[in-house]
């Protein structure tokens, strides 16, 4: 290069002497001109912005690349220069030839863009049907990419603006395979080829606007319109079912098991004796097995001694009977009461104990009168009732309340059959229902793991208590001091809560050590005080000291889970549990 500049430069100045001569020639006694011929450079003009490389043996010119870390840019670069490599040349592996550090994705660099969602879809299903789609790149969808052919036969049509005469003809051509399909097939699926099955129906259905009905008609066999028939009166009955507010319809009777229903002085067998009262104040932890009443074929969910004498003792069977068993005297079975179609799930005598509740999962609730075994009125709301009382109140035993499957606590008024109030905030359904502060307030517990404090005869909630630590509270028991509550929280624990006005939990009181969990097992107290008492999942009853909160006692009481437990009201040493395993027991 060197060589070339100076030659260049040296011809330059032989040709600017010659000039020099012409204009002054020299002189005779001069020395003889020299003369010069013309010379060409034969070098390339080369551009210093421009690099030549060689790359997988083919010669290509690269731009200069500009540095990422310059910020201003004197120039207009082009589109090569701008993503041409940092340094060297292009990946060899890159099939869009950019760089790693250029990429946001791994396919390359990736631009938001503004692209409305129904567009895009538009797009998308017409190029994966059609095979073309309108260039995003391009204004206004004049431009396309794909199958161009495709495009010029379908005149440019999407998936959304298929012309009408062409929908009609694709819905006549599926009516038409579809009923060929149901004429050849016609016995693989009843329900389907039923035309009065619900999935006939919403298979055929067509809007008001769908014009005359075209195509092939199916006729249907003798089978078929029999079973339509029969499936249309099965639908009728099960329609008119829902429809009214009632349950299962049972036929309802009673059987008497004892001797006779009065004795020689005309006194009725459900008569409590004259003798029985309380030998003392303090109870005592039963240590033995004395008797057992085996009447019911299934499970029994729960029992319930007779009001402040407990010679009697009334059970709830998931074999849909109620019965009631002696405890004073001969110790057999004296009435059963058969009037649910399901298992029954609660059970609960009015203050005198003459009449009692029963609910059951047909939905009923029956009011029973205890000595005759009579229905004496039937209530039902359509849904299944948990738990049922009667309100504690000797002037209000007309009222009852009923804690249902669908979140509500209905109240009706026994007298008129009527529903005088619904108390409907609970999220879950209703468990539980225990009366306090003299029967002015009621404490419910549901499914959403909560209690509510509400006052009687108004539909509002005067106290929520719900924690995160808080669990389903399926049974519920009240101190003989009606101080306190005893919660049985599916945790495995009893939780106890005051029943003063802020209804506080007493976190220095809590019964631990049973299994509870997913069972509604009943706790109770004995009439003292002194001990609580629950049974348990593994068939066990435990005792618990109500100072010390220590357990005291456990018994072994059944096969399976062990779900009511009652003191009895006189005898402060006798206990009854019941079971899944269709036994109740006494003990003492």
């Amino acid at each position: 290069m060197d060589l070339l500049q100076s030659y260049a430069k040296s011809d330059g100045e032989d040709e600017e002497e010659q000039v020099n001569l012409e204009e002054n020639p020299p002189s005779p006694d001069s020395s003889p001109p020299r003369i010069s011929l013309p010379s060409k450079s034969s070098a390339p003009t080369v551009d210093d912005t421009m690099l030549a490389l060689s790359v997988a043996g083919r010669n290509r010119i690269f731009s200069k690349p500009i540095d990422p870390a310059q910020h201003v840019v004197a120039y207009n670069p082009t589109y090569d220069q701008l993503w041409a490599p940092i340094c060297g040349p292009a990946h060899p592996y890159a099939k869009d030839g950019l760089a790693q550090g250029m990429r946001n994705h791994k396919l390359g660099f990736v631009e938001n863009a503004a692209i409305d969602t129904f567009v895009f879809d538009e797009q998308y299903n017409t190029f994966h049907k059609y095979g073309y789609a309108a260039d995003p790149s391009g204004s206004s969808g004049t431009n396309y990419v794909g199958d161009l052919d495709a495009l010029q036969k379908n005149n440019g049509i999407s998936v959304y603006n298929i012309p009408q005469s062409r929908q009609r003809k694709r819905k006549l051509e599926k009516k038409i395979e579809r009923k060929e399909d149901e004429a050849n097939d016609v016995d693989v699926d009843d329900d389907v080829n039923n035309p009065a099955s619900d999935n006939w129906l919403k298979k055929n259905r067509q809007s008001p606007w769908a014009g005359k009905k075209q195509g092939v008609e199916v006729e249907f066999t003798e089978e078929q319109k029999k079973y339509a028939e029969e499936y249309a009166v099965k639908k009728a009955e099960k329609e008119k079912g829902s429809d009214n507010n009632t349950g299962e319809v049972v036929a309802e009777k009673s059987t008497f098991h004892g001797k006779e229903e009065k004795d020689y002085q005309g006194r009725s067998w459900i008569a409590p004796p004259k003798d029985a009262k309380a030998k003392n104040d303090q109870c005592y932890m039963p240590k033995r097995w004395i008797h057992t009443w085996s009447g019911h074929t299934k499970g029994v969910s729960a029992i319930r001694f007779f009001p402040k004498q407990g010679h009697l003792l009334l059970s709830a069977g998931m074999d849909s009977k109620v019965k009631i068993w002696d405890v004073h005297n001969s110790g057999k079975c004296m009435r059963t009461y058969m009037g649910h179609g399901k298992a029954v799930r609660d059970i609960s005598f009015s203050n005198d104990g003459t009449k009692f509740l029963s609910a059951g999962y047909d939905k009923n609730i029956k009011y029973w009168d205890t000595e005759t075994g009579q229905v004496i009125s039937t209530f039902s709301t359509g849904k299944v009732p948990y738990v049922v009382k009667q309100n504690p109140d000797d002037d209000k035993q007309n009222i009852l309340l009923a804690g249902m499957h669908d979140k509500k606590i209905v109240q009706w008024d026994m007298n008129s059959g009527k529903i005088t109030q619904e108390y409907d905030q609970h999220l879950g359904a209703v468990n539980t229902i225990t009366f306090v502060d003299d029967n002015r307030r009621f404490v419910t517990s549901s499914d959403d793991k909560s209690l509510r404090v509400w006052e009687f005869g108004i539909p509002v909630v005067i106290k929520y208590i719900s924690e995160p630590h808080m669990h389903s509270m399926p049974a519920i028991s009240l101190h003989p001091n009606s101080n306190w509550l005893a919660a049985q929280s599916l945790d495995n624990k009893i939780m106890i809560y005051s029943t003063r006005e802020r209804f506080q939990l007493n976190k220095k009181k809590m019964f631990a050590g049973h299994i509870v969990a997913g069972y509604a097992c009943q706790v109770n107290f004995s009439p003292d005080g002194q001990y609580v008492m629950s049974g348990d999942g593994e068939g066990k009853c435990w005792f618990w000291n109500w100072k010390t909160c220590k357990v005291s006692r456990t018994l072994k009481c059944h096969e399976g889970v062990c779900i009511g437990v009652e003191w009895h009201p006189l005898e402060q040493s006798k206990v009854a549990t019941c079971g899944w395993d269709g036994l109740i027991k006494y003990w003492d």
